[in-house]
């Protein structure tokens, strides 16, 4: 399904962050709560300035309960960093927590619901990634994102995007709707959405918080939030779905794989990777050099049985 084209005839403003912001440079935004290094400015909500060990995050105050959703985030990541001097990224949430500031991009660890990740800083030196890169993230609260690795080992799906220090304007759109999680970038300058993450059996509650948040080390950007446009999806639903709880739900991925199949493992344990043709040919040789093993033995053990009874009679 296509994103939509950002009519607001299904704009829902109680989740949307657009100019001119309503309470700018003060703390009394009605809809919005901000905190750590976040500046609201006529022009933009401004997560991290272009400094050193700096947090901020912004998060919506009302609790979304739509099943089906798409949000548009326009944003601008730059700074005076040149090739890798730069970081350390922008997160997007649909979250259960809110307002809690931690070590991932300036948020929680161990969070409940969604996280898009626009990851600018290349911490895993050995990584074949090229950077700024973007990926997806859904908890229960029980996995923890590992920087040091760049999150591959939670990782759902990523891709590569140009989005820093561009003299255009740069959108991402995250759409949810009948468990499928798409998330489409516009950096290009060419007014067109281009595909970044795909996937089906999403399972997200209802009752979550929208927000952002960015974090900066020990190298630095600038993180601003332009808007964020929440559009509600007019999407039916199958029967069954009415009897649903959508607010008990625990948010899950049903996946074919592990999300810890994502990982470039560079000593090739098995474990460690999806079960590639060359892999499964493999397992099934020494499969059947086992059983042929087996069978041998048991031949001789059975063939020296048999002597030995003979000798007894």
């Amino acid at each position: 399904a296509e994103l939509t084209d950002g009519n607001s005839e299904h704009l829902k403003r109680e989740h949307s962050l657009m100019k001119p912001y309503q309470g700018a440079g003060s703390a009394a935004m009605p809809l919005w709560d901000f905190q750590g290094s976040t500046m609201v400015t006529s022009q933009y909500v401004r997560l991290t300035p272009d400094e050193r060990s700096r947090e901020g995050s912004i998060w919506n105050r009302v609790p979304c309960f739509l099943k089906d959703w798409e949000l548009h985030v326009h944003f601008k990541i730059h700074g005076a960093g040149k090739k890798n001097l730069h970081g350390d990224g922008l997160a997007l949430w649909y979250t259960q927590e809110r307002l809690v500031p931690g070590p991932v991009f300036g948020s929680k660890d161990n969070f409940h619901g969604l996280a898009i990740f626009l990851d600018t800083y290349p911490n895993d030196e050995a990584t074949e990634r090229v950077f700024p890169y973007i990926s997806a993230m859904v908890n229960n609260g029980s996995l923890t994102y590992d920087h040091s690795k760049d999150g591959r080992w939670t990782e759902l799906a990523g891709c590569t995007a140009d989005l820093r220090n561009q003299n255009h304007d740069t959108f991402l759109a995250i759409r949810y709707s009948r468990g499928r999680l798409t998330v489409m970038t516009d950096v290009e300058d060419k007014n067109e959405w281009k595909n970044c993450i795909d996937i089906a059996g999403v399972q997200l509650p209802t009752g979550y918080f929208f927000g952002a948040s960015a974090g900066t080390g020990d190298l630095s950007d600038n993180h601003d939030i332009i808007s964020m446009k929440l559009f509600q999806l007019m999407v039916e639903h199958p029967l069954e779905d009415e009897t649903v709880d959508w607010t008990k739900i625990e948010p899950s991925v049903s996946l074919l794989k592990s999300p810890k199949d994502n990982v470039d493992d560079p000593t090739g344990n098995f474990r460690s990777g999806p079960l590639t043709g060359w892999k499964v040919f493999l397992l099934l040789l020494c499969a059947l050099l086992g059983i042929i093993v087996c069978a041998v033995v048991g031949a001789v053990v059975f063939q020296k049985r048999q002597e030995r009874n003979k000798r007894f009679y």
